[in-house]
C-alpha cells in the first residue's frame, strides 16, 4: 500500500482558503505530529480498508428515514424512543451527507474552510435541530459510548452542531446515535445479517472546537515538528523503523534513506 503525497496541503504564505474536514481535526487531536506531516507537509498516513458492510448500513438507513423526511412524519424508533422530532426537510439536506462536500463554514479569523458530512438531521416542534450519527458494529451485549476510543465518535457529534450553528440553525446540545448491532447469535448466517438498532442520546458541548481550530492554525503556520502525541503507532513504528534503516543506510549494498527527522 503507498504513501500518497497529498495536494491539499497547509501554505501558511498563501492567502487562499484552507479546507480542513472534521477527520483531519479528529487526526490532530490524536497526534499533532502525525497531522502536520499529512497536511503542512504532505505526507499522509497509510489509507485505511474501506468499511463497505459499514457503508452500506449507513446508506440503507438513509433511505428508510428519508421515507419518513419526504411524509413529514417520525420514524418508528424515534416514536418507541419517545423523541419527539421528525427527519429534517431541507433542500441542503444531500449536500450535508455528501463526503467531500458537507456542511461548510469559512472560518474567518484562521481562513480555514471546516466541513463534515453528517449523516442526518432532525427537528423538533421547538425549531431545534438534532444531530444523528449512524453507526453499525457487531458485538455480544448492547452498544454502547463507554469506551475510551469513542470518545472521537462523540467529537464527531460535537462539530457536526457546531458547523451547524455557524450557518445559522438553532441546534439543540442533545444528539443521537442510531447504533446498529449486528447479531452472531443466529444458528446460521443463511445469506442475511440480523441488526439491533438502538437510539442513544449524547448532551454535546462544542466549547472546545474554537480554540482548538486556531490551535490546529498556529501549529501548521509554524516551521516546527509538533512532538508525537503519546501512544500513537504511527510515530512508534516511524521511530522503530528509523533506528533499524540508520545502522542499515551505512552498508554499501543498501541505498542509504533520508530520515523523516533528520540525517
Amino acid at each position: 500500500m503507498a504513501v500518497k503525497r497529498r495536494s491539499n496541503i497547509y501554505d501558511p504564505k498563501s492567502s487562499a482558503p484552507f479546507r480542513l474536514s472534521r477527520s483531519k481535526i479528529e487526526n490532530y487531536m490524536r497526534c499533532k505530529r502525525c497531522s502536520y506531516l499529512d497536511r503542512r507537509l504532505g505526507v499522509s498516513e497509510p489509507d485505511g480498508y474501506p468499511f463497505n458492510l459499514n457503508s452500506a448500513v449507513d446508506h440503507l438507513l438513509k433511505k428508510e428515514f428519508d421515507v419518513h423526511r419526504a411524509n413529514g412524519n417520525a420514524h418508528p424508533l424515534m416514536e418507541s424512543y419517545g423523541i419527539d422530532a421528525i427527519p429534517f426537510d431541507h433542500p441542503e439536506i444531500d449536500r450535508w451527507r455528501e463526503n467531500f462536500v458537507g456542511v461548510q463554514y469559512h472560518h474567518t479569523p484562521t481562513n480555514f474552510i471546516i466541513t463534515g458530512a453528517v449523516d442526518d438531521v432532525w427537528i423538533n416542534p421547538k425549531g431545534e435541530l438534532h444531530v444523528v450519527d449512524y453507526k453499525a458494529t457487531s458485538k455480544d451485549g448492547e452498544v454502547s459510548l463507554d469506551a475510551d476510543w469513542q470518545d472521537g465518535y462523540k467529537r464527531q457529534m460535537e462539530i457536526y452542531q457546531w458547523l451547524m450553528r455557524r450557518i445559522g440553525f438553532k441546534v439543540s446540545n442533545t444528539g443521537y446515535f442510531v447504533y446498529a448491532n449486528g447479531k452472531r447469535d443466529r444458528a446460521a448466517f443463511d445469506a442475511k445479517l440480523e441488526f439491533d438498532i438502538k437510539i442513544i442520546p449524547y448532551t454535546g458541548d462544542d466549547s472546545w472546537l474554537e480554540r482548538t481550530i486556531k490551535e490546529i492554525h498556529k501549529t501548521f503556520s509554524a516551521d516546527i515538528l509538533p512532538p508525537s502525541s503519546g501512544g500513537c503507532q504511527y510515530c512508534l513504528y516511524r521511530e522503530e523503523a528509523d533506528k533499524v534503516l540508520k545502522p542499515l543506510g551505512k552498508k554499501p549494498s543498501i541505498k542509504k534513506q533520508n530520515s523523516l527527522f533528520g540525517p
